[in-house]
Order: structure tokens, then C-alpha cells, then sequence
């Protein structure tokens, strides 16, 4: 992977225009590097992703509109906008647009690992099952779906 390019990712747009469409919710990659990688995503009411680890990375949410329910470590917590979330490697974690209202937010893992190429293999996958499997080839390891409740 290459070293972190000099530049603007202008608001709405994705790094080299790419746009990634994950089960339903829109990414928008911001910057790409080996040290980090960073995404906007665009969560609709009832959008969430579900409780899961990355065991090799650290990643933080900074919500910049709206507000996310988030189960962080076996505990429902919220965040609201202008927020950070810090969320370090190893720590489960799910967030979940709970309220009526859309939520775009910023999140970034350090180091990048393998997200990158995770969210080009699951752009318009639809089969959840393939997913978690794609997930895990990826190191992101989702938990069983009583870890939402």
C-alpha cells in the first residue's frame, strides 16, 4: 500500500470518485494510506451495522450529522453530533441509526488493514451470510446476532 497522497476529498465525493454501496448504506472513501483509512458513511434511519471486532485495528467514529446508538463493549451508548467515538482493537462494537433522522459520519481505522479491499467485495453484495464470511477473510469478525440485543 502506498504513502498517504496530498489533497482535498471534497464533501459528497469519494476518494478517486468512488462511491461503495454496503447493505444498503452509501461509503465514501476520504483518504487511503497504510497507516489509515477513512470513510464517510450516510446512514438512513433504521440503518446499523452490526455488533463485530477488529482485532488488529483501532477505529474511531466522529458524527458530523445526527446521532448513532452505539453497543460499545457490551453497553448502549449514543453519540451525537460533533462526537468522537474511540473504539480500540479487540473492543466489540455495532453502531445503529435508532432515530428518525439521517446520520453522516466519519470514521477511520489505524492502520488500514485490509477495510479497503473488504468494501470493494462487499459494494452491492446483498447475502449477509456472505458478508460476515467475506468479513472475517478481512479480519472483521462479527459476533452472533444476540450481541445486538
Amino acid at each position: 500500500m502506498k504513502e498517504l497522497e496530498k489533497g482535498i476529498t471534497e464533501n459528497g465525493v469519494g476518494y478517486k470518485e468512488t462511491t461503495w454501496n454496503i447493505l444498503g448504506q452509501t461509503y465514501y472513501p476520504k483518504a487511503v494510506c497504510e497507516s489509515t483509512f477513512a470513510f464517510e458513511t450516510n446512514s438512513a434511519p433504521g440503518d446499523a451495522v452490526p455488533v463485530h471486532i477488529h482485532p488488529t485495528q483501532d477505529e474511531f467514529i466522529l458524527v458530523q450529522e445526527g446521532e448513532l446508538d452505539l453497543k460499545l463493549d457490551g453497553k448502549w451508548t449514543k453519540a451525537r453530533e460533533g462526537d468522537l467515538v474511540r473504539m480500540p482493537r479487540g473492543i466489540p462494537h455495532g453502531y445503529f441509526n435508532k432515530s428518525d433522522k439521517p446520520c453522516r459520519a466519519l470514521f477511520w481505522v489505524s492502520p488500514a488493514g485490509k477495510l479497503k479491499e473488504l468494501f470493494e467485495e462487499l459494494h452491492n453484495m446483498t447475502d449477509v451470510e456472505a458478508v460476515v464470511k467475506v468479513s472475517a477473510e478481512h479480519d472483521v469478525d462479527f459476533l452472533p446476532p444476540e450481541a445486538n440485543e
